[in-house]
């Protein structure tokens, strides 16, 4: 096996055993921070349990951060042994056979614009969010196709797009709790139907009329926002081999695009922006007076079972709040003293809140007087328009005199919640 490789594999050990080690110390961390509360049973935290459980989530946070790192390093790892295992079994056109760092100085070549396309094989049928043929008019477009190249026929297996896509989804939290996706071709409005009543039923006696009871729709028009960001690339960075600029460049573009159409997902006024899913959830429970908006374990026990059972055991029924609201949410216990919250084992499985997924995003609203800090539901019944997946171009021109080589992602999309009988519903914090 080359060096090269021997070190990729040695990386990617590693970093599953420092997962496995963070997991652990996640676990034994929670014990200790149940050992202080437990031990603060009816009355409020000294100083020093204050102190100290107050470290010990810093430090759940923080090992919650390095593990999601890993996860996400050890994915660009796999994806590039498998480019590179692929690749390797590669014939060219002219009979002999491509070295494994072949794909990397072509894709280098492609980066420089040396090469105009470069050709992408999956080994799966296309989804909504695959690629397409890009072109259009401004910088020049290298297109990341699904046809066959015309410089080379350079045919590789590769998770790039699927990268970039996978990082969007990350940093646009709501991605990533289970909306309902539509792709179109083309960015004209679409209407979609918005669910305002249900239909009733009731006891008629015999012979007597039934009185129509029909459900209430209305329609919410869904546009085509456009997300954009642009990474400028040093021509050093391009040509230095040891670089993983597949990994960096999936990384930066779709973390840049996802915070920028995640807050609008989140708090979004839908006149110039999407109609972000707070707008319209449905009060659930209001908190108590006298506590600043805070809530009780009650509350959000109340709150999951305001939502009726058809969207509570929806697979997309999800807890969304922010990071800060789930350290309070980490103290709640129920009535036979279990803790609500339960930590998870196993890395890229959400946390679990009376058996249901957490989704943290730091555009909620913090818990506070008549705030919407704590959102429950079926979160698909939120719809993302988006159309033509993400479009990605590449220009020489546009900084060439800092000799930087310029990258653009776009992304058009738009979203609105279309079901308003109570599919999702939030805790509000008391009026005072």
């Amino acid at each position: 096996m080359p060096k090269h490789k021997q070190r990729l594999r040695k990386t990617m050990t590693g970093i599953k055993t420092r997962i496995a080690a963070l997991q652990e110390e996640r676990a034994s961390a929670w014990e200790q921070a149940k050992s202080i509360l437990d031990a603060a049973e009816g009355r409020s935290l000294t100083v020093e349990e204050r102190t100290g459980y107050d470290q010990i989530n810093a430090d759940l946070d923080a090992k919650d951060a390095e593990i999601r790192s890993l996860v996400e390093t050890d994915k660009r790892n796999s994806s590039a042994d498998a480019i590179r295992s692929e690749y390797a079994k590669f014939i060219a056109p002219d009979g002999s056979n491509k070295t494994e760092d072949s794909f990397e100085k072509d894709f280098r070549s492609f980066l420089r614009g040396d090469l105009r396309a470069l050709d992408v094989v999956r080994d799966k049928p296309l989804t909504h969010l695959e690629r397409r043929e890009m072109s259009g008019p401004g910088a020049e477009t290298r297109t990341l196709s699904r046809l066959t190249a015309a410089a080379g026929q350079n045919t590789v297996k590769t998770s790039f797009y699927d990268q970039l896509v996978q990082n969007l989804i990350v940093n646009a939290a709501l991605l990533n709790a289970g909306p309902t996706v539509v792709s179109t071709e083309s960015g004209e409005q679409i209407q979609i139907p918005k669910t305002l009543t249900h239909s009733t039923g009731a006891l008629f006696a015999e012979a007597a009329t039934i009185t129509n009871s029909d459900p209430t729709f209305g329609q919410i028009t869904l546009g085509a926002y456009k997300y954009g960001a642009l990474v400028q690339v040093s021509r050093e960075l391009i040509d230095d081999s040891s670089v993983d600029l597949l990994g960096y460049l999936a990384m930066e573009m779709g973390r840049a695009v996802g915070n920028a159409a995640g807050a609008d997902f989140i708090i979004g006024n839908g006149t110039s922006k999407p109609r972000g899913i707070t707008l319209d959830t449905t009060l659930g429970v209001t908190g108590g007076l006298g506590v600043t908006g805070a809530f009780t374990a009650d509350n959000l026990i109340d709150l999951f079972y305001s939502v009726a059972p058809v969207y509570r055991q929806s697979a997309s029924a999800n807890w969304m709040l922010q990071d800060i609201t789930l350290g309070a949410v980490r103290k709640l216990k129920d009535t036979t003293n279990r803790y609500l919250w339960e930590p998870s084992l196993v890395p890229g499985v959400p946390d679990t809140l009376l058996g249901k997924g957490i989704v943290t995003d730091p555009n909620f609203a913090a818990t506070g007087l008549a705030a919407k800090s704590v959102i429950f539901g079926d979160i698909s019944r939120y719809f993302v328009r988006e159309v033509a997946g993400v479009r990605m171009e590449q220009s020489n021109d546009f900084a060439f005199s800092s000799d930087l080589v310029t990258f653009k992602a776009v992304w058009r999309a738009d979203g609105a919640l279309v079901d308003l009988t109570g599919a999702v519903k939030h805790f509000l914090g008391g009026a005072s």
